[in-house]
């Protein structure tokens, strides 16, 4: 693992600094998350190209569409009473039914990919890449459960990625495995706290 750290090209360094970084502001609720995390995910593609990761280099397009989406969202969107937006859950029933569909995507995408491409362990790739995109799209809308599907990304990841020796990407997902954890219980604490004042204002 030390010697393939000392071994990294200048594009994985730039890859594994930011992916933190991004992680880090992301659960201090910093807007600054969306402009690093598109640096990281740019080098991202560069790295999943020559790993011949398809459902990886597809995933981190849709990453970066979201991220401009994110971005916009948390500065323009959402109901709020104040000026940033508020961390919220999300609808049961309708986690449930996105939860399904990705379910049925992860069987069909997966068929697809190790019929019609020379992608390795395609149902595991595209099972972190189909959950991902559902945490992509509640992390752009500010819902808590983004953190638990990072959670089950983040440690399949890092077994996907030892597999195929991309260590560094490997450490940098048991990194955002802990990451994973820290952001639940911040936004946990910041979701709690917006209960109790819609609570008073109610009262």
């Amino acid at each position: 693992m030390f010697d393939a750290l000392l071994a990294m090209s200048l594009i994985e360094i730039i890859g594994l600094v930011f992916g933190i970084l991004a992680v880090y502001l992301l659960i201090r609720q910093s807007i600054w998350t969306w402009p690093v995390g598109i640096v990281y995910i740019v080098a991202s593609l560069y790295i999943f190209s020559n790993a011949r990761l398809y459902a990886d280099l597809a995933l981190h397009v849709f990453y970066l569409l979201m991220s401009l989406y994110g971005w916009y969202y948390w500065l323009q969107g959402g109901d709020r009473t104040e000026s940033s937006l508020p961390v919220s859950d999300e609808d049961r029933r309708t986690l449930l039914v996105l939860i399904a569909a990705c379910g049925i995507a992860i069987l069909i995408s997966g068929s697809l990919f190790s019929i019609y491409t020379d992608a390795d362990l395609p149902y595991w790739d595209n099972t972190t890449s189909i959950l991902s995109l559902l945490a992509m799209w509640l992390q752009s809308r500010k819902k808590i459960e983004c953190w638990a599907l990072w959670l089950l990304v983040d440690v399949l990841s890092v077994g996907i990625y030892f597999y195929k020796g991309i260590y560094f990407y490997s450490l940098l997902y048991m990194i955002y495995t802990g990451m994973a954890f820290m952001g639940y219980v911040a936004w946990q604490k910041s979701l709690s706290n917006e209960h109790r004042s819609l609570s008073l204002d109610r009262a």
